[in-house]
């Protein structure tokens, strides 16, 4: 094969968690059933705030668009991995690897997004709740969701438009179970340096910006919440933060650690497995923190389920 020629590679392979073929069944039932209770679990929340008119409030819109997200992205990974061990077949075509790079993208954006979103939800609730109902109005929640989506749509196509322009030669194997952007960028073998520049950049504006938002809204309701006179109503706006923060906790505590861990160690197989915490246990334990710390959430639950029951 010619260096240079972009023609040049049809498929990729996508090595997975490990090579050893004894691990391969464990594996396979463990992200199956991972899979099975972030669907099941974040499903139960999109129908639970859909049918509940007590959960037809701001922040529970925001909630049931995380869930839905949460859903999107296990099942761009997650499937593709399941039947590459099922069949024993690890390629993935180039036009697939590069349509899996960008839709983990989309959702990863929109994710964090949306959590900015509810942090601007909560500070508002807290800090100006008698404007609530009037800033928080259904047509800025829509537009919120729309901007999240879009924004995070021309992040992905822009990445992943850069990776077209790239030459792949004869390295083909990804260690990793599913077309991750600096992976597939790592296999080409004519410059990237304008791609990983790109990356630096759209992290810092893309994640940063969402993510200072976070700061700013929890350090405005923190300094609001402490100059509160009543216990009570201290522990009540902080029970009504709770879920979210522990959703953002988990989020981009898993990013931050793989990142330190990716920097510490030379393996990439290592580096694929830390990144399971960030790209496959956030989405599942998310529905598990929202409805275990959330009465009302819990409520619609057991509406929904006996609703269901009576139905059978």
């Amino acid at each position: 094969m010619e260096t240079g020629n972009k023609s040049a590679i049809s498929e990729f392979l996508l090595l997975g968690l490990t090579d050893d073929p004894a691990l391969q069944p464990l594996v396979f039932s463990l992200f199956l059933s991972i899979y099975l209770v972030t669907v099941l679990g974040n499903l139960l929340i999109v129908l639970a705030v859909s049918s509940d008119s007590h959960l037809h409030t701001p922040m529970y819109f925001f909630l049931c668009n995380l869930s839905f997200v949460d859903v999107c992205i296990s099942s761009t990974t997650i499937p593709q991995m399941l039947v590459s061990i099922q069949t024993q077949d690890q390629s993935i075509s180039y036009a697939g690897c590069l349509a899996q790079v960008c839709f983990v993208l989309v959702f990863a954006g929109v994710e964090n997004f949306l959590l900015a979103s509810m942090a601007y939800d909560r500070f508002v609730a807290i800090c100006h709740p008698l404007r609530y109902t009037v800033i928080m109005n259904p047509r800025l929640c829509v537009l919120l969701v729309l901007f999240s989506f879009f924004i995070s749509t021309v992040d992905a196509l822009l990445h992943s438009l850069m990776l077209l322009r790239l030459s792949f030669c004869t390295r083909q194997e990804i260690p990793h179970f599913f077309c991750e952007l600096d992976r597939v960028t790592e296999l080409a073998c004519s410059d990237t340096l304008v791609n990983h520049v790109l990356v630096y950049v759209t992290a810092g504006i893309f994640a940063g910006v969402p993510f200072a938002g976070i700061i700013f809204s929890y350090v405005h309701i923190v300094s609001s919440v402490l100059r509160t006179a009543s216990s009570g109503g201290k522990q009540k706006a902080f029970s009504t933060c709770g879920s979210h923060l522990s959703v953002v906790s988990l989020f981009y505590g898993t990013v931050f650690g793989v990142y330190i861990s990716s920097s510490m160690t030379d393996s990439q197989r290592s580096t694929a497995v830390a990144s399971v915490m960030y790209s496959v246990v956030p989405q599942m334990l998310n529905p598990f923190i929202y409805s275990l710390r959330n009465r009302d959430m819990k409520g619609a639950l057991r509406r929904l389920l006996g609703r269901t029951a009576s139905l059978l």
